[in-house]
């Protein structure tokens, strides 16, 4: 029988460290640079006028939370190894109550951190809840079980949809509807419920916000990329809340008058009113409320 050895030794424990090495050289090969820049965040800095504000927040804030993160395990790191028991050591360690300048300095730290972190989220959503006094687009969104309904307010049309049925895989089988934005133009969204709380989500807007039965809320963005983006309801509201998708077209300001011209042509003209929201049979809004 043959012992592993000095030399071999060294070389078995080195196996999984170069292992390890290999994977994660690997891995970082594969994060594109684009996916760095965003934070793996699902858009880009110039699909909007604030997704970069949105984005720099975002890194800004992982960076500092991993940079704290690899304090606190050096530190872990230095003490486990720094105070570990020596096998001469007998008896316990001497014991220590407090230490004021460290208590002092655990407490300040984290507070001040927090504090940084409070300014910057707060300066960012006071610029992106910005509405302005007159918006190139007026959009009404109205959220129902499970499908949407869009009020071209400014244009005088409307669009409505039905659920989307998808199959044993996921794919739709009927047509997802589709919200048309000019690019470059400032969108102010109405987000209104016919029922039951849900939430207006583009994702690659980097932005949500609830739309609450008896309630109107309002976003406003100015897309500056063309493209489709995918949109869906970020609220469970029920049995079909996975089928309630949309999707947002930017397009070019004379693709989005001819999709206008378009919905006039099919005489869908006006406004879907809140005449089609769900009450009760006593004509009350389900649990209640007027």
């Amino acid at each position: 029988m043959v012992r592993p050895t000095a030399t071999n030794r060294p070389r078995r424990r080195a196996a999984p460290l170069l292992a390890g090495l290999a994977a994660t050289a690997l891995l970082t090969a594969g994060c594109s640079s684009q996916a760095i820049s965003t934070g793996w965040l699902p858009s880009t800095a110039d699909a909007t006028d604030e997704t970069g504000r949105v984005i720099s927040l975002w890194n800004g804030s992982w960076i500092a939370a991993l940079a704290v993160g690899v304090l606190v395990w050096g530190l872990i790191v230095w003490v486990v190894v720094a105070y570990r028991r020596k096998p001469d050591d007998v008896g316990l360690p001497a014991q220590l109550r407090y230490n004021v300048p460290l208590e002092i300095l655990y407490t300040v730290v984290p507070l001040m951190m927090v504090g940084v972190l409070f300014y910057f989220t707060a300066r960012d959503q006071s610029a992106i809840e910005q509405l302005s006094d007159d918006p190139d687009v007026q959009i009404n969104v109205v959220g129902k079980q499970w499908a949407w309904d869009f009020n071209y307010l400014t244009d005088d049309v409307y669009e409505t949809s039905t659920q989307v049925d998808l199959d044993e895989q996921g794919t739709p089988e009927t047509a997802i509807p589709t919200l048309y934005l000019p690019v470059d133009q400032t969108v102010q969204f109405e987000l209104t419920s016919r029922d039951v709380i849900h939430s207006f989500w583009v994702t690659g807007f980097l932005y949500k916000k609830d739309m609450i039965p008896g309630r109107t809320n309002y976003m406003e963005v100015t897309p500056t990329q063309t493209g489709v983006y995918e949109g869906k309801c970020a609220e469970l509201c029920g049995q079909y809340h996975s089928e309630m998708l949309f999707r947002v077209a930017v397009v070019s300001q004379d693709e989005y008058d001819d999709q206008m011209q378009a919905l006039r042509d099919a005489g869908q003209t006006g406004r879907l009113g809140e005449d089609l929201n769900k009450t009760g049979s006593d004509g009350t809004r389900d649990g209640g409320e007027q």
